[in-house]
């Protein structure tokens, strides 16, 4: 089971340290770390990002590839429009629905008090779940503090068993101001962290009030061009390892204690994601790597440009 210690100023993983795969109850069939998250729900480490993958069979075949290749973890959202395929793949897989955990997301419209509980229901019914493991508010825009107390309504009927904010990360302000009002606070904070962008203030503000730090652009998305595969220093320590580059950036962020969701819907990048259990990062290598670290983002919007983008159109059903 990952632990996150102080050292240096610096907050890392203190668990996987030798090459001996995580077992038992701390752990997944296939030897995914468990992390427990502050309302002592367990979700698995490492799962599968659905963003930009199309409604209909590449979905599906995506989860179900995933499913077979011993995934349990998967990330959607109502504005990646392939809530529904995930959630047939789910029913196909035959894998009993307790030993998958399912993130959603709630779109900026369907924040506020007499709107969230509704959408959430519609959610389920996309997903074809009687529940959901996880929903985030996806952005800060809108009236997302009506939208937090209708999710703790739904946490407390059951319908959501853990629920979390998505780039909530543009400034501290944004970030403190809503905390202190909530009275259920967020087990997870999903923010793009890669090597090349450590996030080191988020990852000690979110240490600090026990919130996992959940990592979109783990291994840099689309807009990278590669960027982060090409580094001569991951690329050494992969080549040391008989690994790939990917498969040494993903170890790296699940030993750092990190829960971490590459997306992709090829088949050969779904089980090469994944075999990242069979070997451990030393010390230094774990050092280089968080030496490389430039705060250089992929993604950049300010949040006046977020609120304005997708503050300005809503999603329907």
């Amino acid at each position: 089971m990952a632990t996150i210690a102080l050292t240096a100023g610096c907050w890392t993983a203190a668990s996987a340290q030798t090459a001996e795969p995580e077992t038992g109850a701390n752990a997944t069939a296939s030897n995914v770390p468990l992390l427990t998250l502050n309302n002592g729900v367990r979700m698995p480490q490492f799962g599968l990002g659905t963003f930009k993958l199309p409604e209909g069979g590449g979905t599906k075949n995506a989860v179900l590839t995933a499913l077979k290749a011993g995934y349990r973890h998967f990330d959607t959202a109502h504005a990646y429009q392939n809530e529904r395929s995930v959630g047939r793949a789910v029913k196909e897989s035959g894998i009993p629905r307790e030993e998958i955990w399912i993130t959603s997301k709630l779109w900026p419209n369907e924040y506020g008090e007499g709107k969230t509980l509704p959408a959430i229901d519609r959610m389920l019914a996309r997903l074809g779940l009687d529940y959901i493991d996880m929903v985030y508010l996806h952005q800060p825009v809108g009236d997302y503090m009506g939208c937090w107390k209708e999710l703790e309504k739904a946490v407390a009927q059951g319908k959501v068993r853990a629920i979390g904010i998505s780039n909530f990360d543009y400034n501290d302000a944004l970030f403190d101001d809503f905390y202190a009002q909530m009275t259920v606070k967020p087990a997870a904070m999903q923010i793009e962290c890669h090597p090349y962008a450590q996030r080191k203030h988020w990852q000690e503000k979110l240490w600090m009030r026990n919130i996992v730090l959940e990592c979109w652009f783990p291994l840099g998305g689309r807009e990278s061009n590669g960027e982060l595969l090409r580094d001569p220093v991951i690329n050494r320590i992969a080549e040391g390892h008989g690994k790939t580059a990917a498969q040494v950036i993903i170890r790296w962020h699940i030993q750092e204690g990190f829960s971490v969701i590459p997306g992709t819907d090829n088949p050969d990048y779904i089980r090469e994601n994944i075999s990242v259990f069979d070997f451990s990062l030393s010390e230094e290598e774990m050092a280089a790597i968080r030496a490389l670290d430039k705060e250089k983002r992929y993604f950049n919007m300010t949040l006046e440009q977020t609120q304005e983008r997708f503050g300005g159109y809503d999603l329907i059903d």
